[in-house]
Formats: C-alpha cells, sequence, structure tokens
C-alpha cells in the first residue's frame, strides 16, 4: 500500500498533468522498493519515494 505522502503526491502530480492533457497511463508500486512509479503522456516517468518526494527518471 501506498503511503500518505504517496498518495499526496500522486494526486496532485495526477491534477498536473491532466491540466496539460496528457493520460495517466500507468501508476504502480514497485514491490522491492516501495516506490511509486507514475508514466504520464508517453514519456513522463516519475517515481514517488516512500516520503512524498519524486524525480524524474527520464
Amino acid at each position: 500500500m501506498p503511503t500518505p505522502e504517496q498518495k499526496t503526491q500522486c494526486f496532485i502530480l495526477c491534477c498536473w498533468f491532466t491540466k496539460l492533457y496528457l493520460p495517466i497511463n500507468v501508476v504502480r508500486i514497485d514491490q522491492r522498493t516501495g516506490n511509486v512509479f507514475f508514466l504520464a503522456g508517453e514519456e513522463n516517468i516519475i517515481e514517488i519515494y516512500p516520503n512524498g518526494r519524486w524525480r524524474y527518471v527520464q
């Protein structure tokens, strides 16, 4: 299960990307690290850490 910080950050990022008319294609939790993997559009890959911080992977 995602942490409360990850849930909040995921919601904020979904709002940002949908304002840009980009589809949210994949939201998945990496079972090994506990990070949320987030794919918006075709090339915006984001990783959300358990503490709510995030970074672009590409």
